[in-house]
């Protein structure tokens, strides 16, 4: 009898660890970072047309010079239902529109400022693209996305301002203009996807978000539920995960180097990338820059089969249409991701578990598989392995770590009779939206070059004994032949001395960049240019820093 007490106490007990094990799983998975509503919806859009139009169009550079008289402008074409069918051609679900560039021209009926639509020829100042966008979305299905640029450089608020002006004293008067401006463009034009804050905001505008913009995602800035990967090439580096730590996120300027599968809010990815490389805004020259289609292709895998989505860039002429020539490319890029993945080999959905087999109809090749994770849950899968019956034998296909929405993976052709997916480590029970396998003729393999390449450290400057004030040495340092893609960079101060770095200033195209773009730890600075590089573009570095002892050294970069 006591032996039979002391069992059922030990099976109590057993069944008491296992039951507060699974409930602790389960809080685990209550914790976990999840997509809210508008998130989920903005991700499964999986393909967005940018669309970049602005008097820099008509000056054929990147930035608005401000050289173009107004009454000049007048796109006689411009029919905003073409760039629907445009970007329905190519299975984008929304239209981001740059309502106002960095340069401060309005496509809109704005109150704000006479440097806009008003004062152009265009329907003799009467017409508001905005609003012609506005209904063509409306007509077409797809949803309307509205960038207005935090800087002016009528107010001497330029790249990397944040709308910070150089002069103190029209600071005040500008808070006025961005206010009314992002109060005009978010309740005047229907219900809006997508607010684009590019550079971060450091103009309050919290009681307008809140109004006009609850129901949309917001790209940087210190409402952001979306991240910039930091550069501009549309290719992320593996993994890529869709949370971050809220801390990062509130800076306003999060990238993707600040994922981390045990984030604490959902912030998913926004691949931008140029159709011409590298330019936004159209010209005949620039045509001839198109990226081929095995470049978009490249740019397909690495951003929307990393489990992003691919924000990819058109740029009406002067006439106001897409070129013709774009027109068909942009319909040949939907082509091939056709061709590849319209229709699978076999697939299975709705599966919960560490093993999901998918078995083909018969032995047959194949070079890729598509996993789709119910993210709706959050990351609950860590690492992965495919693999394929061949033979009788499980042969390993691919493995990996990060799903999210999608994660395509790619081998060399082979013949099996079944896939099996095995989820090797996962947070909670692993839930698959989709497992999916294809054969894809004539494959060629994405280019894998490093996102952010391990380049050799390059002096960009030195001091010695004599450049000390005191214990204090301040060096200016012109970065600009260094920083010439957008990116993340790290500066570093080399000596056999301690040395502590008390101030840093970078100035981006003679202008202060906020310091939100920069981060000191230690003998090292991480600067963050997420802004267009031109030829014209110049950084800028100023560096104070005190030692002990007045020694010598190199700055690295």
């Amino acid at each position: 009898m006591k032996y039979n007490q002391r069992f059922l106490l030990i099976l109590l007990i057993f069944c008491t660890l296992a039951f507060c094990e699974e409930v602790i799983g389960q809080a685990q998975e209550i914790t976990l970072a999840k997509p809210s509503g508008i998130q989920y919806k903005w991700q499964e859009q999986e393909r967005i047309m940018f669309l970049h139009f602005d008097p820099a169009t008509w000056q054929k550079r990147e930035f608005d010079d401000h050289s173009t008289p107004l009454e000049r402008i007048n796109p006689k074409k411009l029919d905003t239902d073409q760039w629907c069918e445009v970007a329905q051609s190519w299975g984008a679900k929304e239209i981001l529109f740059v309502a106002k560039h960095v340069g401060g021209f309005c496509w809109w009926q704005t109150e704000s400022t006479d440097y806009s639509i008003k004062k152009t020829s265009y329907k003799n100042g009467e017409g508001d693209v905005l609003k012609e966008l506005s209904e063509s979305c409306e007509k077409y299905g797809l949803n309307l996305g509205i960038y207005v640029y935090p800087g002016d450089q009528t107010w001497g608020a330029g790249i990397g301002s944040g709308g910070i002006t150089a002069d103190p004293a029209k600071q005040e008067g500008y808070n006025k203009v961005f206010r009314q401006q992002l109060t005009e463009t978010l309740s005047n034009y229907g219900d809006v996807m997508e607010v684009w804050f590019d550079g971060s905001l450091k103009i309050d505008v919290s009681d307008i978000m809140e109004k006009y913009a609850k129901n949309s995602v917001v790209f940087q800035g210190p409402h952001a539920t979306l991240r910039c990967p930091g550069t501009e090439s549309g290719k992320l580096f593996y993994p890529a995960w869709n949370t971050v730590k809220k801390e990062d996120l509130d800076t306003g300027l999060a990238t993707q180097i600040h994922g981390d599968p045990n984030g604490d809010v959902w912030a998913p990815l926004e691949s931008n990338t140029t159709l011409y490389n590298h330019y936004w805004f159209w010209s005949p020259e620039k045509e001839k820059k198109r990226k081929s289609i095995k470049e978009l292709m490249d740019i397909y895998y690495r951003s929307v089969g990393y489990g992003s989505v691919l924000l990819l860039n058109s740029t009406p002429d002067t006439t106001g249409l897409i070129p013709a020539n774009d027109v068909k490319h942009y319909k040949e890029f939907a082509q091939e991701i056709d061709r590849r993945f319209k229709i699978p080999l076999a697939e299975v959905s709705d599966k919960q578990g560490q093993i999901t087999n998918l078995t083909l109809p018969k032995n047959q090749k194949l070079n890729h598989v598509v996993i789709m994770e119910d993210y709706r849950q959050g990351h609950r899968i860590r690492e992965y392995l495919v693999e394929g019956l061949v033979n009788g034998k499980w042969k390993e296909l691919s493995k990996g770590t990060s799903v999210g929405r999608k994660k395509i993976d790619y081998f060399p052709d082979v013949e099996v009779s079944e896939i099996r997916l095995n989820v090797t480590r996962s947070v909670g029970s692993p839930l698959l939206r989709k497992l999916s396998a294809y054969y894809v003729e004539n494959f060629e393999p994405p280019l894998i070059e490093p996102v952010h390449a391990n380049s050799p450290w390059t002096v960009v400057g030195k001091w010695n004994s004599e450049s000390f004030v005191e214990n204090t040495v301040t060096i200016e340092i012109d970065l600009s032949d260094q920083i010439i893609l957008p990116g993340q960079y790290t500066l570093r101060l080399v000596s056999d001395s301690d040395i502590t770095i008390t101030d840093v200033e970078i100035h981006y195209d003679n202008q202060k960049a906020m310091d939100d773009y920069f981060k000191i730890s230690g003998n090292e600075v991480s600067i963050n240019r997420t802004a267009m590089v031109t030829n014209e573009s110049s950084s800028i570095l100023y560096l104070t820093f005190e030692s002990d002892t007045q020694n010598f050294g190199n700055v690295e970069f």
